[in-house]
């Protein structure tokens, strides 16, 4: 159950929008379900020394008549589950079996027959060879949150040494609605899953399933719509997403296919909300440049600026004017952005002064290439290319180390207990980045 309930949550993976391409997809890999048998077998067990079993009472005719009996305060006092097996059912969800399981219990009987005989004790119950299956179906519902239902739960015993067997027998009959009752509660917690993960103060990440999981015998595929809005500000980017496939490898327990997509609607977002700025100041030059900014060196390419502002700090404003397009191909990723920079000088009592302001088109794969257009002069006309040793100390240096560090922070999943990615692997293929992981959960 514990197992299922991290399945579920990790895909959550939170309006089924029906027709819609997945953004994101993740598949679980007979491997992942595998190590989750073996960590959930565990739970089970912990679950079922919890039942609690409900008193017994009755009559029964013998042949001296009636006789009423009571069987009360039982106790699980031993449990075991040595054979257990996890598998995909095509189309369906999956089926959790139990085999040569092991109950014993203890408790208190009493028995009267009219008011001549009355009696009373505690007994023992060792039922063993005790055997499971239940079939689990995993949906979505309207809302993209998962559903799970049981559609079969089989229990059977093969001995009980006990008197009243016919009776004790009830108490086995316990496990099915106990599952049942597990999986109800299971989707109660599923319908407040959070499908919406708040990024920062300008972005929020919506991961909902666009349509039921496609299970095979061997993996579950699961469709996400893995796109990212202003917050409170649900407005479709100009783009859709191109339908990808996940590739057929299942060494890893769990496959996550982003598409650029998914990358370029986090773009189009904070295009929006005017976040794709940055100030660069001297200080953020590395101290071992030649190049600074400040009026001396720039008036050594623009000698109008040395002129008219001597002596005198700059600051850059560099922003888009545009969302920034991720494209990715087999083993490369390139980054085309349309920005503006505009240059000040900083007067002595702070006021900014602007100098001029360019067209910056940049592109990165793995070596930064540009064009530059001058788009307004406020100290002349000049040669641009001149700037351009500058232009490339300011992105190396300090835009693509600021992205960088940006995106080394991450975008955050639906919490899975105390899950962690292990042993993972990132490949850049044709319009999506694969990633390839085990998982490991402590505590």
């Amino acid at each position: 159950i514990m197992f299922l309930w991290c399945v579920l949550v990790l895909v959550s993976l939170l309006s089924v929008a029906t027709g819609t391409s997945a953004g994101v997809k993740a598949r679980i890999t007979q491997k992942g379900l595998e190590y989750g048998r073996a960590i959930g077998i565990e739970s089970l067990q912990q679950k079922l020394r919890t039942i609690q079993l409900k008193d017994v009472s009755g009559t029964e005719k013998l042949a001296i008549g009636k006789v009423e009996y009571s069987i009360t305060g039982m106790q699980i006092v031993n449990l075991g589950l040595p054979k257990s097996a996890l598998r995909l059912v095509a189309g369906t969800g999956v089926m959790l079996s139990v085999g040569d399981a092991y109950i014993s219990l203890r408790g208190n009987w009493r028995v009267k027959y009219s008011w001549i005989i009355k009696a009373s004790g505690s007994f023992e119950l060792a039922v063993s060879e005790l055997a499971i299956s239940t079939t689990i179906a995993v949906k979505s519902d309207v809302t993209g949150r998962p559903t799970v239902s049981v559609t079969k739960c089989e229990a059977t015993v093969g001995s009980v040494k006990v008197r009243f067997i016919s009776h004790t027998i009830y108490l086995l009959f316990q496990i099915c609605p106990l599952v049942t009752a597990s999986i109800a509660e299971m989707n109660k917690n599923l319908k407040t899953l959070n499908v919406l993960a708040k990024v920062d103060q300008y972005a929020e990440l919506e991961y909902s399933m666009v349509e039921s999981p496609v299970i095979s015998n061997a993996m579950i595929d699961l469709g996400l719509k893995g796109e990212f809005y202003n917050i409170g500000q649900h407005k479709e980017p100009p783009f859709s997403p191109r339908p990808f496939l996940l590739p057929s490898q299942d060494t890893n327990m769990l496959y996550i296919g982003v598409s650029a997509f998914s990358i370029n609607s986090a773009g189009f977002v904070y295009h929006r909300a005017g976040a794709l700025c940055l100030y660069i100041t001297n200080d953020m030059i590395p101290s071992g440049s030649l190049n600074r900014l400040n009026t001396r060196t720039f008036g050594k390419f623009i000698p109008q600026i040395g002129n008219m502002s001597p002596g005198l700090m700059m600051k850059l404003l560099v922003e888009t004017v545009k969302e920034p397009i991720v494209t990715l191909e087999p083993n490369n990723m390139t980054v085309q952005a349309s920005s503006k920079v505009t240059a000040y000088a900083i007067q002595p009592n702070s006021i900014l002064s602007p100098l001029f302001v360019l067209k910056l088109e940049a592109s990165v794969i793995y070596m930064y290439t540009a064009r530059c257009d001058l788009a307004e002069s406020y100290v002349g006309p000049f040669q641009v290319t001149s700037l351009e040793d500058i232009l490339t100390t300011v992105v190396k240096d300090v835009i693509i180390p600021k992205v960088n560090a940006g995106v080394k922070e991450g975008y955050p999943l639906p919490a899975i207990g105390k899950m962690q990615l292990v042993k993972s692997q990132l490949q850049v293929l044709k319009d999506y980045l694969l990633i390839g992981t085990d998982v490991t959960l402590t505590g």
